[in-house]
């Protein structure tokens, strides 16, 4: 499945970089005007208007291509089975479980209610980390 949908990226980014250079290279309505007055270049390699037709149909089944390719990526990529799920979903599962002990809204590291509030033997983070003068 992987060889398909590759390929699949691959034509279409062919198709794509295709239909780039070939509507670069097309010339305008304006253009045709131009040459309708004598101005050079009406001849060229496919004829005087044989560039525009073959230019313009290249460029369309290029579109085709690249519009089928798009249809089918789109198609496979709601085939997948479900078991696959995203990265997200992946990394909930693998996530270790909270520790059970205490109550739900006990503070991290707070001293037991029960217990005698006592200071810290050392400073955990903050201020208390700086150095003194």
């Amino acid at each position: 499945m992987n060889v398909v949908l590759n390929l699949l990226v691959g034509v279409q980014m062919l198709a794509a970089l295709a239909m780039i250079g070939l509507i670069l290279v097309q010339h305008g309505k304006g253009a045709d005007m131009g040459a309708a007055f004598g101005s050079g270049s009406a001849g060229s390699l496919f004829g005087a208007s044989g560039s525009a037709n073959f230019l313009s149909r290249t460029t369309a089944v290029l579109a085709a291509v690249f519009f089928a390719c798009t249809l089918l990526l789109a198609y496979f990529s709601h085939a997948r089975p479900a078991g696959g799920g995203s990265l997200l979903e992946r990394a909930a599962v693998g996530a270790p479980a909270a520790p059970a002990s205490g109550a739900a809204g006990e503070i991290p590291g707070a001293a037991a209610p029960s217990a005698p509030a006592s200071a810290p033997a050392a400073p955990v983070s903050g201020a208390g980390q700086i150095p003194g003068k």
